[in-house]
């Protein structure tokens, strides 16, 4: 049984920079699930998150289920509702949206979540999720009914993740939506990270290595990937053997 926040957490401590790439239920069938985890696993992606703000088709079980099966990787929930869940994956990332004001996404989802992962055998990982402006409207932020933070104000985004720390969250997530024009700023994760010392995910607008490469500099643990190679799936390896150079530079 896979350790997922302990892992997190050492691998922020020591400076390793990892992979997850972000697979939404609704876009891949079965054969494309099944070669995305083998290549997944072959360049040396850390992690698969499972999930997405809108899912209009009953195959989350599905998905994780063949997955795991093509792969040994890691297999976290990536929740848009507190319907996405399965006990078929390894984590669920407990999304609090502390970035918007919408009650539901604060608390009122997880409440709704928490009876029935009490009776689950999956590690639950409080994740703060914070969505930045990306430039374009995304999906996350017209579900969510959310604004997100601007892209030029990380004293907004600083002040968030540390209200988070304080709230208990293991885990922060910087998002900037699928779809996105622009990835998270380089000075907004810097800034964070440099006073929030909790594992830092980063996702949204991520289409090239340098990208992925910015945010790891700047202090991103995991850099998070999906639409990207939902278009090109070739450019997989690519961001994997970017990370992988990301960590070498690092240490």
């Amino acid at each position: 049984m896979y350790m997922i926040y302990e892992n997190l957490l050492r691998d922020a401590r020591f400076g390793a920079k990892k992979l997850a790439l972000l697979i939404d239920p609704d876009k891949q069938d079965a054969g494309q699930l099944e070669e995305v985890a083998r290549e997944a696993q072959r360049v040396g992606v850390d992690y698969l998150l499972v999930g997405g703000s809108l899912l209009t088709r009953d195959t989350l079980n599905e998905t994780v289920r063949r997955l795991k099966q093509e792969s040994n990787l890691p297999v976290l929930l990536f929740p848009g509702s507190s319907w996405q869940i399965t006990d078929q994956a390894d984590a669920l990332l407990y999304l609090s949206l502390i970035s918007g004001r919408n009650a539901d996404l604060l608390i009122g989802q997880q409440v709704q979540a928490a009876p029935l992962l009490d009776q689950m055998d999956l590690e639950v990982i409080p994740t703060g999720y914070m969505l930045i402006d990306g430039g374009a409207p995304t999906t996350v932020s017209y579900i969510t009914q959310t604004a997100p933070i601007p892209s030029n104000k990380p004293d907004i985004a600083v002040a968030t993740a540390l209200a988070g720390k304080y709230l208990g969250m293991q885990v922060l997530y910087l998002d900037a939506g699928s779809g996105a024009r622009n990835p998270v700023p380089p000075d907004m994760i810097r800034q964070v990270k440099c006073r929030v010392d909790l594992p830092l995910l980063v996702g949204g607008g991520i289409r090239t290595p340098d990208q992925a490469v910015q945010a790891l500099r700047n202090g991103a643990d995991i850099v998070v990937i999906g639409t990207a190679i939902e278009r090109d799936p070739t450019l997989l390896a690519d961001m994997a053997q970017a990370v992988q150079t990301a960590m070498l530079l690092a240490n």
